[in-house]
């Protein structure tokens, strides 16, 4: 029997109707571009911090299933980062667009899979416990079994 996998694919360029409501940072387009080419050169992407609990909790998850995700840990970016990656501030500034919730909730854990954005630790623990995250890591070339 196939399951229908419900996810939110985000487009990862910024719009007026998502600005509103956010912290004062303002990411510039490079930031969404650094951010996409993240997402689009890695089956699984990982935005974290290091001492947040929920990311340990992604993290673990993803590892346990076997899953090497590409963790980007936005408290040891610093200012700006290097390698074409934006200081930690603008990616947080993305992540809170993405997200889509008034800038209400933390930004991280951030979870893109196959280059689009999945969601944070609630949609990835309920794609887990559905059964539609596996399909999902393999379709996007993260798992082989």
């Amino acid at each position: 029997m196939a399951r229908d996998v419900v996810i939110k694919s985000k487009s990862l360029q910024p719009s007026a109707a998502a600005t509103k409501n956010l912290p004062d940072a303002s990411p510039s387009s490079s930031s969404f571009d650094a951010v996409s080419r993240l997402a689009s050169g890695n089956a699984v992407v990982l935005f974290s911090m290091t001492g947040c609990c929920m990311c340990t909790v992604a993290k673990r998850l993803l590892f346990g299933l076997g899953v090497g995700p590409m963790v980007i840990e936005l408290d040891e970016l610093g200012g700006e980062g290097g390698g074409g990656i934006e200081s930690s501030r603008d990616i947080e500034a993305v992540l809170f667009r993405l997200a889509d919730d008034g800038g209400k909730k933390q930004p991280v854990p951030a979870v893109f899979v196959g280059g689009k954005f999945l969601g944070g630790i609630e949609t990835l623990m309920a794609s887990h416990i559905n059964g539609t995250l596996v399909p999902l890591l393999k379709d996007a070339g993260a798992l082989w079994l």
